[in-house]
């Protein structure tokens, strides 16, 4: 593990440079950008970077941003991840530095991320001579997009190559840990999320005559009631999952039955083999269903929806190890259901993701990720910093373990 004085020196830089990614983080609250959108957030990113002198590809699977910070020996290279995108939501908070952008709000806490890593990268470039390897900033675009996203783009326009990437590691603000807290899960540690369509089509009439229809409406409850019930009758006990019916569109007046009805909504699972039985299993039971009703119906997933987010379980305990005796508090947690698109990143290089509290109620930072009233408490912004860049520094260097020791 890292020496003591080592630990002190980057404190101490994470320390000098807070009120600069304090800054950064303002600025880009107040100019929040969507999915694929983020050219001023990249632009922001890309002038930071060549500021401090790290070799600069710009345009990465879209509006991505990798920096390379080259060690002064021979190591690993160790990649660090930061999402850039914000979200389709009207901002609540009476915040200075507010969203100047009707109806988009950082309210992810992606712009935290992002400054974070411009932190990362600028106490990295202070303290070069500790690095015996090289570490790859990812600065990654579309994340909430839940479907091809930005990660996949980014590696295969060669990201993670040139060099190649050993580790990754990257951070995600979360409003449901106590502020300042490092909450960590060796494996699977965020679900796969499958979004789904069904389309029942039946055979509209008089709201006075059922019996005269195939109602699409009371069919689609009967298919709402049949997928709630994979988790109690079909899936394994010991496995998690989440199935929810989040859209239902039917009829257009109180006295006709209509002819179709639109479900849409989520299955999260922690398991790729469930994950794939689940989705079987759905489509199954909906055209059994519909067809002993006599109606047509169609099935359908979001195709390219991110895989299981799972931790190196190794790199995660000799990580969480590091943490622990640089004076951080951590806390091992349960799986989290929502997805991530950073499992993409650690499918081809192991690592590991971690959440960092902000919820401080003196501070008013309680709502949760993507409510319009979302804060975070700024004092963990150098918690952020302090971490990633002990973990470059250690992962990055010769002595460092081979993960599957």
């Amino acid at each position: 593990m890292l020496d003591k004085q080592i630990i002190q020196r980057i404190v101490e830089s994470s320390m000098a440079v807070e009120r600069e990614v304090i800054s950064i983080r303002r600025e880009i609250h107040r100019h929040p950008e969507l999915s694929y959108q983020e050219k001023r957030t990249s632009e922001l990113v890309s002038s930071k970077l060549r500021s401090l002198g790290l070799e600069v590809r710009t345009g990465v699977g879209g509006t991505g941003v990798v920096g390379l910070l080259r060690g002064k020996g021979e190591g690993k290279v160790v990649g660090l991840r930061a999402d850039m995108d914000a979200l389709p939501v009207s901002e609540m908070t009476d915040l200075p530095f507010k969203s100047e952008v009707p109806g988009v709000m950082h309210a992810c806490g992606h712009d935290a991320h992002t400054a974070i890593l411009l932190g990362v990268a600028e106490v990295l470039s202070m303290n070069a001579d500790l690095l015996k390897g090289s570490v790859k900033f990812l600065f990654q675009p579309a994340e909430e997009d839940g479907g091809r996203g930005g990660a996949l783009p980014m590696i295969e326009d060669g990201a993670l190559e040139d060099p190649h990437v050993d580790h990754v590691f990257g951070l995600h603000i979360v409003s449901d840990c106590p502020s300042g807290v490092i909450c960590y899960r060796p494996g699977p540690v965020m679900a796969a999320p499958d979004s789904f369509k069904i389309i029942v089509k039946g055979r509209g009439g008089h709201g006075s005559r059922p019996d005269d229809t195939v109602d699409p409406i009371w069919i689609g409850s009967q298919i709402v009631s049949t997928l709630y019930g994979l988790r109690s009758r079909v899936v394994p006990q010991t496995k998690p999952l989440v199935i929810s019916v989040c859209s239902f569109h039917s009829g257009t007046k109180d006295n006709i039955i209509p002819d179709q009805a639109v479900l849409e909504g989520t299955i999260r699972t922690l398991d790729e083999d469930l994950r794939s039985m689940v989705k079987t299993k759905v489509a199954e039971m909906v055209n059994s269903l519909c067809s002993s009703m006599g109606a047509q119906c169609h099935v359908s997933f979001m195709a390219d929806a991110y895989p299981v987010t799972v931790n190196d379980p190794i790199v995660t305990e000799k990580a969480a190890s590091l943490l622990k005796e640089a004076g951080f508090k951590l806390l091992e947690i349960e799986p989290v259901m929502g997805g991530e698109d950073v499992s993409r990143f650690l499918q081809r290089a192991p690592g590991t993701y971690y959440f960092l509290g902000t919820r401080n109620e003196s501070k008013g930072c309680i709502y949760p990720n993507h409510s319009s009233k979302f804060t975070i408490d700024e004092d963990v912004l150098k918690v952020g910093v302090s971490s990633l860049s002990l973990l470059a520094i250690q992962f990055s260097s010769e002595q460092t373990f081979d993960h599957k020791s």
